[in-house]
């Protein structure tokens, strides 16, 4: 999630577990807590595909987080927090650091909750990375929390409550959509393919619906106003990677996004794109990562990231007019270079 989002989380629980002893300081300490494990993003792993599948990697491990907790519990209560006790000030530190990538395993990045292990990301995709209606309930009883400290860790509760309760409506929502979309491609060749299922922009209304098939995919959006249950499905090529065999990075990047990637010849570049993030219409995780040359032999090349450009003016509104339920634009929410190619 954003940061303002983390450091508002941090502090609420903070807040709330410091109950009487709540203040001003231990808000910040609980905010600032809150946001530290996405200073991994500082790290440069030598190429920007590295630096995407391994940002949210060992500070965001449950793993090194708790163990972390407690060497900070030692050091707060021994040097600075000497009438805590040290249980209760390792709760509220390690709930601080720990709430930060469970939060963030919600999202459709994905959270290495258990690295060093070797499995995949956790990554629910139940909302979106932005999301008002989750930060706000929280952020402003924790903003109140600075002016009525009698009522703070209070005001904390209250705030975690509803953020909370946000949350797991968003779970709630994902199940209808997955519902509806189990409905639309049964008895289908689609039936069974892999499916991918994630919030739009700023909400838990509209979904972005993915279906792998073969050589393309299948994209589609479907809201919770639609009247029409149907999904108008948008056939893609996937593309291929020129070569027998592929790279690690290559190899690590696709079990990262669990194989919903896309291989495309762009001028004399190839590049591979996660299908995860972003839409049909913006998709920001593109990657350079061969070229051709004038002897038309294609060169792996050292991965180089795409600027995705800026969103067209057109597209905003017609995203909340698709949000309401408005299903004859879908077609508006597309790239022209990029929909409708089979």
């Amino acid at each position: 999630m954003d940061s303002i989002s983390q450091a508002a989380l941090g502090a609420a629980v903070a807040g709330l577990i410091a109950g009487k002893k709540c203040s001003p300081k231990i808000l910040l300490a609980g905010a600032a807590l809150g946001t530290l494990p996405d200073l991994d993003v500082l790290l440069d792993y030598g190429d920007p595909i590295s630096n995407m599948i391994k940002h949210r990697g060992f500070s965001h491990s449950l793993f090194v987080l708790i163990p972390f907790s407690t060497l900070l519990a030692i050091v707060w209560q021994r040097f600075v927090a000497k009438t805590w006790s040290l249980g209760q000030l390792w709760l509220l530190i390690t709930a601080a650091l720990v709430t930060h990538p469970i939060l963030d395993s919600f999202t459709t990045y994905g959270t290495q909750l258990f690295w060093p292990l070797n499995v995949p990301p956790v990554a629910i995709s139940s909302i979106f990375i932005i999301d008002p209606l989750y930060t706000l309930p929280m952020l402003i009883p924790v903003l109140a929390a600075f002016i009525w400290r009698s009522r703070a860790s209070k005001l904390c509760g209250v705030g975690l409550a509803l953020s909370t309760l946000y949350l797991g409506w968003s779970l709630i929502a994902m199940g209808m959509i997955k519902d509806r979309v189990e409905e639309n491609v049964a008895g289908t060749h689609l039936e069974g393919q892999p499916v991918f299922i994630a919030p739009t922009p700023l909400n838990t209304v509209l979904w972005r619906v993915v279906v792998l098939d073969d050589d393309k995919y299948w994209e589609g959006l479907a809201s919770l106003k639609d009247e029409d249950p149907t999904i108008d499905w948008m056939p893609m090529v996937r593309g291929d990677w020129p070569f027998p065999v592929k790279s690690a990075l290559l190899t690590d990047f696709e079990y990262f996004t669990d194989g919903f990637v896309r291989f495309q010849q762009e001028g004399v570049g190839l590049t591979v794109t996660d299908l995860r993030l972003g839409m049909a219409m913006y998709q920001p995780f593109k990657f350079i990562v061969a070229e051709q040359g004038e002897d038309q032999v294609w060169q792996v090349v050292e991965p180089k990231q795409v600027d995705p450009g800026p969103l067209l003016p057109r597209q905003i509104p017609a995203l909340w007019m698709r949000l309401l339920g408005w299903q004859s634009i879908d077609a508006m929410l597309c790239n022209e270079h990029d929909c409708f190619r089979d």
